[in-house]
Parts: C-alpha cells; sequence; structure tokens
C-alpha cells in the first residue's frame, strides 16, 4: 500500500507549550494525547493518540464507572464527566471515587 504512512498510534507534532513526558495535551481542536518524552514550545514531540494510561489527572466532584465517556478541560488540565466547553477524548475503564485526583483512561479512536 503505497500511501500508508504509519498506524497513527504516536504522532509527532510542534509541540504548543513546553512539555513534560507523560503530560496530556490538546494540540489543535480535536488532537490529544500523552507526551512520549520531553519537548521545548515549538519543536518536535511525539504524542501518544492512543491507548490506556493510568494516573491520568481526574477533577473531583464526580465519580467515574467503567465505560463512562469523559472530556479534557484544557483549562485545568484534568479530565472531567462534564462536556460543556471541554472535548471529548475519551473513557473510564476502571471506577474512580469523587474525591479522586487520578483515574485510568482510554483515549484514542472509536471513543464511543
Amino acid at each position: 500500500m503505497k500511501n500508508f504512512l504509519n498506524d497513527g498510534n504516536v504522532l509527532t507534532v510542534p509541540a504548543p507549550a513546553d512539555t513534560v513526558s507523560g503530560q496530556f495535551l490538546l494540540v489543535g481542536a480535536a488532537l490529544f494525547g500523552s507526551a512520549v518524552g520531553d519537548a521545548l514550545s515549538g519543536t518536535d514531540l511525539a504524542l501518544k493518540v492512543s491507548g490506556v494510561f493510568t494516573d491520568a489527572p481526574k477533577a473531583t466532584g464526580a465519580a467515574w464507572a467503567v465505560g463512562d465517556i469523559l472530556y479534557w478541560d484544557d483549562a485545568a488540565k484534568k479530565f472531567t464527566k462534564t462536556s460543556s466547553a471541554n472535548t471529548r477524548v475519551g473513557v473510564a475503564v476502571a471506577a474512580a471515587q469523587s474525591g479522586d485526583a487520578t483515574g485510568t483512561v482510554k483515549i484514542g479512536p472509536a471513543i464511543g
């Protein structure tokens, strides 16, 4: 297949800000993932755009059940169940209590 580039699980994009490995970030309006390594703003950044991640930053105040749709609050830099003004990016793959500061998430294509 001469037009195939790669599987699309890791993309190289310009870092929108100084970034550290493991940081979740939104690039543009809809490209979301976790930094594979550190990068300075404007330099190439490897972004893992699919997979399951533990210790993902979670907004407190709402419990998660397995299968809940999750959104990225770019201002707070946390996953949330609140859709308003946030970007749909994944699903919860483990239950989390309302007071938990982290959770386990699946990001990537075919999210609900």
